[in-house]
């Protein structure tokens, strides 16, 4: 191993450490920093240990491979002795576990003789939080052993190594919360899309995708937004203008509303202008300033009929008849679609009222889309 690392390489260790988290492979280029300073084959960071309900989710340095992963995965972490370590404690296999019983595991001899992987050196950082992490690094049988100078070194990054850990919990659950809800806004045919403070799109969700790339209403020019007619468009304009005023005056959030003609004739969008409230600590030029919400009346209802039936208690054929309604058609158009006689649509249609408690197609239709069928 290198003696000692200077501040600068230190200092860059430590800032990829925390850059970690944003990487598309949490860690990686530290990971692989660390296996070149530390001369050793490979190094680990489990993120979550695996079970036998479970995959393990882990990180490895190049030249790791697949099947090692898979075959650890499935079945080799059961026999693994090296685990379970003190916390936040860096420690040696040979302080863990004798060389002779090591040598004679069914874990080294059938897993890790084959890669020529002896000596380890790892540590367990378990956080509050409930993160279960190792992390492990592993050398030749004919390379030297770890000492104290390798432990030295690893156990000064073990404590920013656990606060990166938090950093990565605390973004994965924003992620995942923000995806929830952006799946929610597409299931419910609401068109999104944020604005910087100069007016330019920051991102768009499937509906505005779809309705951008229609450039029917609305359109995409030079990263900004053209809508309707050319005074739709001024008006449109005037109203983000203000939005951004109102933000950054830190004002209430200001909400407007816009009617936009479509050129080829179909309804009208319906687009409502909002200003987005910063975070007390909010910075940048890029940071969401402006949301745009955009609705389509000809967008049909897209909420799962088996969803439907289970909420209402309908028959397969009082389902379909009441997805027809809601996504606009009548009941004659309904029947003639579902290939059955008035009658019959008439006898299901009242079927579903005596379910449902309403009693005319208009509260049946406005139900159903209020419900959260659509949602699924």
């Amino acid at each position: 191993m290198q003696q000692s690392l200077s501040l600068d390489t230190f200092s860059d260790l430590i800032g990829n450490l925390y850059q970690g988290p944003l990487e598309t492979i949490p860690w990686a280029t530290f990971l692989n920093q660390l296996n070149v300073h530390l001369e050793s084959k490979y190094v680990t960071f489990i993120l979550r240990p695996p079970s036998t309900h479970v995959d393990g989710l882990m990180v490895n340095t190049t030249g790791t491979s697949t099947e090692a992963v898979a075959s650890y995965n499935t079945h080799f972490f059961t026999l693994d002795p090296f685990v379970g370590l003190p916390n936040r404690q860096v420690v040696t296999l040979a302080e863990f576990v004798s060389s002779d019983d090591w040598q004679k595991s069914e874990f080294y001899k059938n897993f890790l003789e084959a890669v020529d992987v002896f000596h380890i050196l790892g540590a367990d950082i378990n956080t509050c939080d409930g993160a279960q992490c190792r992390i492990r690094i592993s050398r030749g049988r004919d390379d030297k052993p770890f000492g104290d100078e390798e432990k030295t070194l690893l156990a000064h990054f073990i404590p920013h190594l656990e606060r990166s850990i938090k950093v990565h919990m605390q973004l994965n659950r924003i992620e995942v919360e923000r995806n929830l809800y952006a799946g929610a806004v597409n299931q419910m045919a609401v068109g999104t899309i944020i604005l910087d403070e100069a007016g330019k799109v920051l991102q768009t969700n499937q509906v505005a995708d779809r309705l951008i790339q229609e450039k029917d209403g609305i359109k995409l020019v030079n990263d900004g937004l053209q809508v309707g007619t050319d005074r739709d468009t001024q008006e449109f304009r005037r109203l983000v203008k203000q939005s951004l005023l109102s933000q950054k005056s830190s004002n209430p959030s200001m909400v407007e509303a816009l009617r936009v003609q479509r050129p080829s004739g179909r309804a009208d969008l319906g687009i409502i202008v909002r200003s987005v409230p910063l975070s007390e600590w909010s910075e940048g030029k890029q940071c969401p300033t402006v949301v745009i919400f955009i609705s389509d009346p000809e967008q049909q209802s897209t909420a799962p009929q088996e969803i439907v039936r289970a909420l209402f208690d309908f028959t397969p054929a009082e389902t379909q008849l009441a997805m027809l309604l809601a996504n606009g058609l009548t009941l004659d158009e309904a029947s003639e679609e579902l290939g059955i006689s008035r009658n019959t649509a008439r006898a299901h249609l009242r079927s579903t009222f005596s379910k449902t408690g309403v009693t005319r197609q208009t509260m049946l239709v406005r139900l159903i889309l209020r419900s959260v069928a659509t949602l699924g």
